[in-house]
This record gives C-alpha cells, sequence and structure tokens, in this order.
C-alpha cells in the first residue's frame, strides 16, 4: 500500500517539474534560435543547413555591416539606450527611496490613501499613460529631446512599494531616534542612516528599473521622431520595418538584438554580489 502511494506520490511531482522544464524549453528556444542566426551570413540565414552557432566569419561579417549600417547609428542607439536607462534608473531609485522611506517612516495624515493610489498605479498599464504624457510633455515643448523618455519613468510605483517594504524592515526607529536625539536632522538621518540601511533593496529596484527603461518600447516610440535620439528597441524596429523591404537587414536586425543582451547580463553579473535583501550587508555599507 505505501508502494502505491509512494509511486503515485512521484508521478504527481513529476507534473510541475514536466510543466517548469516546458516553460524553459518556451523560453530559450527564441535566445538560442537568435544566437545561431547570429553566426549565419545573409545567404544562410533562412537556411536550415547549419544548427550550431559560429563565431567566425559570419558573425564578425554581421557585426562589421551592422557598424556601417548608416553611419554606425546602432552604436549611437546602445549609447542613447545605456543614457535612458542608467540615468533614469539611479533617479527613479532616488525618487523611490525618498518616498517609500517617507511612508514607512513618518506618520501624516493620508499616508494610507497615498500608498494605496500608489499600489493603484502598479496595476495601470503603461499604454493607458503613454498618450496623456505625450500631451502633457508636449504642453512644455518636451517632447523628441531625452527628457521626454527620462522623465515619465522617474516615477516608479512598484519601487515605491518595494522601498517601503525595505524601509520598514531594515531601519530601525531606535537608531532614528538616537539620531534626532544627537540633533541630526531629518534629511540626514535619511542620507547616513535610511539610505545607508537601504542599499540592498535599492539596488534590486535599480536593476528593475534599469530592464524597465532599456526594453521599453511604446514610451521612446511615442515621444521620439528623431532616430538620432532613438534607444535600441525602437532602433532595431526601424530597422526591421526598412528589412521588410530589403531582406538582407533581417541579419543586421538579429545581430544587433544578440548584442543587444549583453549589457543586460554584464550589468547583472556586475551587480551580482550587492543584490542581496538582508540587514547585515545593508547595516554594514
Amino acid at each position: 500500500m505505501s508502494t502505491g502511494t509512494g509511486t503515485g506520490g512521484r508521478r504527481v511531482a513529476l507534473l510541475p517539474t514536466a510543466a517548469l522544464l516546458l516553460g524553459a524549453i518556451y523560453c530559450l528556444v527564441p535566445a538560442v534560435w537568435i544566437l545561431i542566426a547570429a553566426t549565419k551570413s545573409r545567404s544562410e540565414l533562412f537556411s536550415t543547413a547549419t544548427y550550431l552557432p559560429s563565431f567566425g566569419g559570419g558573425f564578425l561579417r554581421n557585426i562589421r555591416d551592422l557598424s556601417a549600417y548608416d553611419g554606425g547609428i546602432y552604436w549611437h542607439w546602445l549609447l542613447n539606450s545605456l543614457l535612458y536607462a542608467f540615468v533614469g534608473g539611479v533617479l527613479a531609485s532616488a525618487v523611490s527611496a525618498a518616498c517609500g522611506y517617507a511612508l514607512a517612516k513618518y506618520t501624516f495624515r493620508g499616508r494610507d490613501t497615498v500608498f494605496n493610489l500608489i499600489l493603484a498605479g502598479v496595476l495601470l498599464p503603461q499604454i493607458v499613460l503613454a498618450i496623456p504624457q505625450y500631451l502633457l510633455l508636449s504642453h512644455f515643448g518636451l517632447t523628441d529631446s531625452y527628457a521626454a523618455v527620462i522623465l515619465p519613468q522617474l516615477f516608479n510605483p512598484y519601487g515605491i512599494y518595494l522601498c517601503r517594504i525595505y524601509a520598514a524592515a531594515s531601519v530601525p526607529d531606535a537608531m532614528l531616534e538616537a539620531g534626532r536625539i544627537d540633533g541630526a536632522s531629518e534629511f540626514r538621518l535619511f542620507r547616513s542612516v535610511g539610505l545607508r540601511l537601504m542599499v540592498p533593496g535599492l539596488v534590486t529596484v535599480f536593476l528593475l528599473q534599469f530592464i524597465a527603461i532599456w526594453n521599453n518600447f511604446l514610451l521612446p516610440f511615442v515621444m521620439l521622431s528623431n532616430d538620432e535620439r532613438f534607444p535600441l528597441t525602437v532602433g532595431l524596429y526601424s530597422l526591421l520595418r526598412h528589412g521588410a523591404a530589403e531582406a538582407s537587414l533581417y541579419s543586421l536586425v538579429i545581430t544587433g538584438t544578440l548584442l543587444s543582451v549583453l549589457p543586460v547580463i554584464a550589468l547583472f553579473l556586475s551587480l551580482q554580489r550587492d543584490w542581496k535583501i538582508d540587514l547585515v550587508s545593508g547595516a554594514v555599507r
């Protein structure tokens, strides 16, 4: 009887494992396809003769062609994406830290209402905000500029939510009271105590915001018309549209897509040791 039950339990346990494996395959197949396709020449792109990536002549030739296309505008798009994602990520993390700290450590009228409105903002689709944001920025003459992409990203409801939760758990009230007794101002307490203890949580907020801005397509697509200010997402889309009439550009789009993943991977690897949510690492800093 126990043997049958054990066998049945193992069979049931295999179902979630199989589902996870299918999900992993579903996510990995496009990435593997891009890795292989980026190493093919234009004539080999739609051929099934080559199944393994070969970072030789085909891949290097695609990079050279991509760098030569329109005066190397791809690398300009890459720098734009780095600018949008890094500046927007840092500023959004600072705004989230200040708002989350205030909501966690100060008691004022309407605090819960403000926090509930912020939570409602998490559920609001970005596509709903794109047109109002465009109309608002166009009123001030800021469309088709770098500020048009960065400014709407500064207020991140999910980042504020994470910072409030982390500030409430990692910043002791007793330490703040001790600082007030010593005569420290509220801003100094936030800068010297709150931010230091919140660093691990802020790394998480920065990573999430960096990825969100790096992958954002709709906002820069609506805001920008000058291709010299395009990020990679919009730039590759414009290149793909030109490829509809010129099939040879498909290789450049695929190669550019593969290269666009490398900065994100490098960021994750460089910040991996800081991506820890614990009080000890925050207090040491």
